[in-house]
Order: structure tokens, then C-alpha cells, then sequence
């Protein structure tokens, strides 16, 4: 391997650290700055004792291993199986969101339109899933087919704001938008027509039917087992393999080259003859993909009842996604972690509501201030980088050399004198 490129494999491994270090400072400080948040409104709430304060701030950062009050009435921690399964099944669809918009933003593309790609996902899985009789066809095939379609559909519907992009220059962000509240009154239309609707209790007459109503659910594959009592199933496991294969595919596959290429300079990638607008459409349809299994993988548990009036608003998981992608510096497989870290703090809050007078929103707090110094962070390094680059040499008249161009000097000597 020439010399060169073994100092670009060196220089890669070094921007990789620093951005994971980057990402772990800003976990690091936003569960600081949430427990100070917590210490702070115990101390100006005459209601809350310092007990709870001190409980209130235990909970933040050790939440999911919570198993609740000794006869003292003190927190006690452990292994708690309930709580960490449900922050995997949690987690499940803010992995895939992330992933989605992590792949869109390598492609030098914004998919805000995640939130709409999930309830297509959600609509089209539910349907099949519940419209196929599963006396007649087997749940696994039925399930199969219900997945897959959501994909599909998700493609065809994130292929939209790519196609806008690609041939009409219209800008995806506001494409994206408008696709998220169509998606939301078609899919309240359909299931407003419907039979799917829960009928069977009258106090749920605006919720779908879970999938265990026909016993077509995700499989388990073993981890309620290792986790009893929570909503963990193999979508878990899904979405993993979805991480692992799109970072396979971004990273060692030219295909995925192109598509980054596309997103660095479209005009430049056009000129060295990679089909910018295909690319395009190709980087926003996978993005909806993914998005759309996100949803298809929460509903198609049977953990959940779908609301189907969904134009009254949009899912979270899909916003959640943003965060998850941009803490993990749009890395298909930091998503994994910063996906379940999200999760966490979801446990974590809900296990603040319950156990303290403390609210969920501190959490929201949390995660606000972790976004918010993951992209400062960021900035920080990018000009720490750009002033190490740049070395002013006064041998050369003033000429601006970068390392990789002083350590070439050496050959190029060594070329000159033999």
C-alpha cells in the first residue's frame, strides 16, 4: 500500500475517533445538565424534598436499571428485564428513523419527511396484516408480505420528494413536508373507510386492531426469555441488520460511493459520470424504505393500537429520528446507540413520572441539550481540523500545504536528487 494511502487510513481513523468522542462528550453533558435541571427544580419546589430530588436525579442516569423501593422506601437498582426489553422494543423504530435520515443526510439530502414514510409503512402493514385471512394463509407469510409491502410503499412514497429534487430542483425539505401531511389525511382517510377499527370495545372505536387480534405479531426469537414481562420482540434484531447492511453499503460498495458523491458535489459526480438524478431518487426512495419499516415494525408487534385520526398530528419517532442521526454523526451504526440512548431516556422519564413528582419533559430537556452540543461539538471539531490542516510554510512564499502535501515533499526530493 503506498505510503499516501496508508496516511489517509490513518487520518480517517483519527476524524472517526474524535467524532465518536464528540458524541460520547455530548451524552456525557446532556445527562449533566439534566441532572442539574432536576437539582434545580427540587430546589425552587417547595413540594419536592430533597429526597426526591436526590431520587429525581438517581432516576436520570440509572433509570433502567431501576426495580423499585426496598420497605424503606429507598430506590433499589438492578437487572431490570422489563425495563430494558421495552427500551429495545423502543427503540426498535427510532433506530430505523435515525438510520433513514442518517443515509438521506450522507447523500447530501434532508429527510424530514421521515414522519410521513412511517405512518405509510404503518397503514400498509396493518391493512395486509389484518385483511389477509390467517386461517388461510399462514401469520409468518402474512406477516412477510405485510413488511415487505411497507417497504415498498415507503420506497414509492420517498421516492417522491427525490423525484421533485432530481428533475424539478425543488427543494426536499419543503417536498418532504407536504408528503408528511398527505400521508397523514390518506392514511386517516383509509382507515376512516375501513373495517379495521376496533369495534369490539367501545371506548377505542378510533384505534386499529392489534395484529394479535389475528395472531399475526412479530416473533420474539427468544428475547421475552431473556427479558419476561417486556414488549421486546425480533424487530430489534431487524433493525439492527438493517444498520449493519446499509453501513456495508455506504462504506465498501460502489453504489454507495455514488450515492455520497452525488451528495458532496451533484454537479461533479454528473461530470465524472455517475447518474446524479437516479442517485437522487435512489437515496430518497431507500430513505422512505426504511422509515416506512420503522413503522411497520412497531405496529406489526401487536404491542400497540394504531389512532388512526393521524392528520390531527404527526409521529414522533419520525422527528426522534433527526436526533438519532445527527448524535451519531449520520454513522449507520452509531444510529444503533444513539437510537437505544433515546430509548433510554424514554424509560428513564417514565420511570421519573411514575417514582417521583418530577415530570417526563425533563427528559425532552435532556435531549434537546444533547442535539444541541452534538452540533456544536461538531463545529468545534470541523474548525479545529480546518486550522491543523492548513500550515503556512514561508519556505514556499507563503503557499498553504496540508499535511498529506508535506509529507509527499520528502518523495518528491528524493525523486529530484536521484
Amino acid at each position: 500500500m503506498p505510503k499516501t494511502d496508508k496516511n489517509g487510513l490513518l487520518k480517517q481513523e483519527k476524524q472517526s475517533s474524535k467524532t465518536l468522542l464528540a458524541s460520547l462528550i455530548s451524552i456525557f453533558i446532556g445527562l449533566i445538565v439534566g441532572a442539574i435541571v432536576v437539582w434545580v427544580v427540587g430546589a425552587v419546589t417547595p413540594e419536592i424534598t430533597a429526597k426526591g430530588t436526590s431520587d429525581g436525579i438517581k432516576l436520570i442516569l440509572f433509570g433502567l436499571f431501576n426495580t423499585g423501593r426496598n420497605a424503606s422506601g429507598a430506590l433499589t437498582f438492578g437487572f431490570n428485564a422489563v425495563n430494558i426489553g421495552n427500551m429495545l422494543f423502543r427503540a426498535t423504530p427510532i433506530i430505523l428513523t435515525g438510520l433513514s435520515v442518517a443515509i438521506a443526510n450522507q447523500t447530501g439530502l434532508f429527510n424530514i419527511g421521515a414522519p410521513g414514510q412511517y405512518l405509510i409503512g404503518t397503514c400498509v402493514s396493518l391493512y395486509l396484516a389484518l385483511s389477509i385471512p390467517s386461517d388461510k394463509v399462514h401469520p409468518v407469510l402474512i406477516w412477510l408480505i405485510a413488511f415487505v409491502a411497507a417497504m415498498a410503499a415507503g420506497a414509492l412514497w420517498g421516492a417522491i420528494p427525490g423525484a421533485l429534487k432530481a428533475f424539478l430542483n425543488m427543494n426536499e425539505v419543503i417536498a418532504c413536508i407536504m408528503c408528511n401531511w398527505i400521508a397523514a389525511n390518506v392514511v386517516t382517510w383509509i382507515f376512516d373507510e375501513s373495517n379495521l377499527k376496533n369495534t369490539t370495545e367501545g371506548t377505542k372505536t378510533a384505534y386499529i386492531y392489534k395484529t394479535t387480534y389475528n395472531n399475526v405479531a412479530t416473533g420474539k426469537m427468544g428475547l421475552d426469555k431473556i427479558f419476561p414481562g417486556s414488549q421486546v420482540n425480533g424487530g430489534f434484531f431487524i433493525a439492527v441488520l438493517f444498520c449493519i447492511i446499509m453501513w456495508v453499503i455506504m462504506s465498501k460498495t460502489t453504489f454507495g460511493y455514488q450515492l455520497k458523491a452525488c451528495g458532496s458535489n451533484r454537479h461533479a459526480a454528473k461530470y465524472a459520470g455517475i447518474a446524479d438524478k437516479r442517485n437522487i431518487v435512489l437515496s430518497m426512495a431507500i430513505a422512505g424504505a426504511l422509515s416506512s419499516a420503522a413503522g411497520a415494525l412497531y405496529y406489526l408487534a401487536g404491542n400497540t393500537e394504531f389512532f388512526w385520526s393521524t392528520y390531527q398530528s404527526l409521529p414522533a419517532a419520525g422527528f426522534t429520528g433527526i436526533a438519532v442521526a445527527l448524535l451519531a454523526v449520520n454513522n449507520p451504526l452509531g444510529v444503533i446507540f444513539s437510537g437505544s440512548f433515546m430509548s433510554m431516556l424514554t424509560v428513564c422519564g417514565t420511570q421519573l413520572t411514575y417514582m417521583t413528582p418530577f415530570n417526563e419533559y425533563i427528559t425532552d430537556v435532556i435531549i434537546a441539550v444533547i442535539v444541541y452540543i452534538s452540533a456544536f461539538s461538531l463545529i468545534i471539531k470541523m474548525l479545529l481540523n480546518k486550522r491543523k490542516e492548513k500550515q503556512y510554510d514561508k519556505r514556499d512564499g507563503g503557499e498553504l500545504i496540508t499535511p498529506e502535501k508535506a509529507q509527499d515533499e520528502p518523495a518528491e526530493a528524493a525523486g529530484k536528487e536521484a
